[in-house]
């Protein structure tokens, strides 16, 4: 049954006997081809639930319809219960395999409906969504990367899936725009998806697949009444819309074929004339939702909209058709998505009420504006999550800024882990205000995950950074663990990684005295030549310590301390000369952090100034500085 989500398979046994005239030999080729069909039957249902998110049912003969309030056997008799369903659902790399017990019955479940033209079952996936069990979707549109607008919509769905046991995020790809959806995208958009975490629990499931479903559910709407063919051409629908415009109207279907003879219609589609399918929409409707963000909002729908279309005269169905319809088969109980959705949900509620379905919840989501409170674009820089990725954002801090454009818990909070997230997140916090991305506070967010990470993984995470860069960096276990722990505390993001790294091996020392800043420590430290003097006989006299060695940090800071005794200095005035001379800067890591990588490096990286070669620096720039 392809109509449900997840697809199903039924096994249904059939209770029968061989003849009673039957001859033993007749009997056993009986049992046997019985059998073997039965065998078959079940290892063609368990593999093709190995392939995915399917289920496996056993149910007794015959197919369900639905009669009235209740439900009957095609033979006739009524449905008191389904004896079992046995259900086998991919989740997370693994098969969770659960039975449960299926009461058939008008209290129970939203009803299985036989479609007039193929007598194949039309299911609404709702047990889960019955009882408070969460369903949401996530409904990207393969045209383009994945933008921080989307994966927030995205993010709130799963989050809002995750809080419940039963909880279920559905991956939903809306690509019935022909000309624009690419499969390259797809694959973005689903990579990038994976990247930060939010693994879908069932699909993806593709519009483009279903194109059946739609015109079966068209076919719904002409039976009922709340569809019709329409024969206009675009010339005459141009015409109309620019004598309403010039009347000073909304521009809108004028319901030329709303009410159209019958047998005219039906000579028109005899004769094969191009026609779409319109909605008609009811005399006097009024929608009104509860929005779970913006409040109620209600719409005259009459004054509205015009008729519009469902399927297009090239067969192909509109985009509210297929959500309405999706939305309905897949059991979504609430649609969390972008505000600019708001004008669609009209449309789509009208539709799911033709067909007999209960609308779902609705959150439409505040815009997310740039620096300059337009709405954010990729003239205010890196808007897709592969761009971030790139740059060398965590996924962690992603979730964690994407989180906040829009919601709050109501403290000052602003660093949470995933779990957290999933704990306190409620829309009811969500706010309509539009937010504002800030890269900055991104790259705080970044940095903050950054320093809470162990050494070892941020290694494996800055190796790739380490290779790509020009020239590359040395990619060994030793130096990038050194250079992990200098530059941890320093980044914003993983590619100033080489940057900083690089930076660390120099000695520019004679560039930085010329600078104001220096000039202004030396001349505000009056034994600043004397100063330099010490440090050079410290190290001609082996008493600074071997930047090679595996405690280097450790009796560094001892040696600093007692250099501080020496010098009868402290704090600033002892550790602003001291990197000024040993690093050639005024600001940067931690100074033995810089002298380790720099002495692992000297040997692999032309330029990296050793110990040894920085304090020769010293040496001749002492001269200067006396002069």
């Amino acid at each position: 049954d392809i109509y449900t989500y997840p697809p199903r398979i039924y096994l249904m046994p059939l209770l029968l006997r061989p003849r009673s005239d039957q001859n033993e030999r007749g009997r056993t080729k009986f049992l046997k081809v019985s059998l073997g069909l039965a065998v078959c039957s079940c290892v063609f249902a368990m593999l093709y639930v190995a392939r995915g998110t399917t289920q496996l049912r056993l149910a007794r003969t015959g197919s369900i319809a639905r009669a009235g309030s209740s439900h009957y056997y095609s033979n006739g008799r009524r449905a008191t219960g389904l004896l079992v369903k046995k259900q086998h659902i991919h989740k997370g790399g693994g098969v969770q395999k659960g039975i449960t017990s299926l009461l058939c019955d008008s209290k129970r479940s939203r009803p299985f409906e036989v479609s007039p033209k193929s007598n194949r079952l039309l299911s609404v996936y709702a047990e889960q969504s019955e009882g408070g069990n969460t369903r949401v979707r996530f409904a990207p549109s393969p045209t383009g990367s994945l933008h921080v607008g989307g994966a927030r919509t995205a993010l709130y769905n799963w989050l809002l899936a995750q809080k419940t046991d039963q909880g279920k995020f559905v991956l939903r790809v809306e690509d019935t725009d022909v000309a624009r959806s690419t499969r390259e995208s797809e694959e973005s958009v689903l990579g990038d998806l994976k990247w930060l975490g939010l693994r879908w629990d069932e699909g993806p499931f593709r519009q483009s697949e279903r194109g059946d479903i739609y015109k079966e559910m068209v076919q719904k709407l002409l039976e009922s009444g709340n569809a019709y063919p329409c024969f206009s051409t675009d010339e005459e629908l141009e015409e109309a819309k620019a004598k309403q415009l010039a009347e000073g109207k909304n521009a809108k279907y004028d319901g030329k074929w709303r009410d159209a003879d019958p047998e005219v219609v039906q000579k028109m589609l005899e004769d094969g004339v191009p026609h779409t399918y319109r909605f008609k929409i009811p005399k006097g409707e009024v929608i009104t939702i509860n929005d779970k963000v913006r409040g109620t909002v209600s719409w005259d729908a009459e004054a509205t909209l015009g008729d519009f279309i469902l399927l297009r005269s090239t067969g192909i169905p509109v985009y509210n058709f297929c959500v309405a319809v999706d939305d309905a088969l897949m059991g979504i109980t609430t649609v969390v998505r972008a505000e600019e959705h708001l004008t669609n949900t009209v449309r789509q509620v009208l539709i799911l009420k033709a067909l007999g379905y209960t609308p779902p919840e609705y959150a439409h989501l505040s815009l997310i504006l740039g620096q300059d409170k337009q709405k954010l674009s990729k003239r205010h820089g890196a808007t897709s999550v592969t761009q971030f990725k790139e740059e060398g954002f965590l996924p962690e801090a992603m979730i964690n800024y994407l989180s906040l454009l829009g919601w709050n818990e109501g403290t000052d909070q602003e660093i949470y882990e995933v779990p957290e997230l999933v704990e306190k997140f409620a829309l009811e916090r969500v706010i309509k205000s539009p937010a504002v991305f800030d890269m900055e506070k991104l790259k705080w967010v970044n940095s903050q995950h950054i320093r809470a990470m162990e050494t070892e993984e941020l290694q494996n995470l800055i190796e790739p950074f380490f290779k790509s860069a020009e020239p590359p960096l040395p990619s060994d276990p030793e130096f990038l663990s050194a250079a992990t722990k200098m530059c941890q505390p320093r980044m914003s993001v993983l590619s100033e990684a080489p940057e900083i790294a690089r930076e660390a091996l120099a000695h520019p020392l004679a560039v930085t005295l010329e600078s104001e800043e220096a000039r202004k420590l030396i001349e505000d430290d009056k034994n600043f030549p004397e100063f330099t003097e010490v440090l050079v006989s410290e190290f001609e006299a082996g008493e600074i310590p071997n930047p090679s060695s595996e405690d280097f940090e450790a009796d560094f800071k001892k040696w600093a301390k007692a250099l501080g005794k020496k010098t009868s200095r402290k704090g600033k005035g002892l550790f602003m000369p001291l990197r000024l001379l040993l690093t050639g800067r005024m600001q940067g890591p931690e100074v033995p952090h810089q002298l380790a990588l720099a002495e692992k490096a000297s040997d692999k990286i032309a330029g990296a100034i050793c110990l040894r070669e920085r304090i020769d620096n010293v040496k001749a720039e002492l001269i200067h500085v006396n002069a």
